[in-house]
């Protein structure tokens, strides 16, 4: 059994969303740009929570996205 370290993604900046519904949009925008990433790499992603939450603090502070 081998064990893979995954490199965790942090952001200083706090993540907050004034309703529901911006908070969905961001999932949406976050879903479709997964969906791209994917592409790229050509494989599933099984931690796409991680990089969902990288990708949505990271478009709430105007800083790079992950890829």
């Amino acid at each position: 059994m081998s064990t893979t370290r995954l490199h965790q993604i942090t952001h200083s900046a706090a993540t907050t969303f004034s309703s529901s519904t911006d908070l969905t949009d961001a999932l949406i925008r976050a879903a479709i740009a997964h969906g791209e990433h994917e592409k790229r790499t050509g494989a599933e992603d099984p931690n796409w929570p991680l990089w969902y939450a990288a990708y949505m603090v990271a478009e709430q502070a105007g800083t790079e996205l992950p890829v």
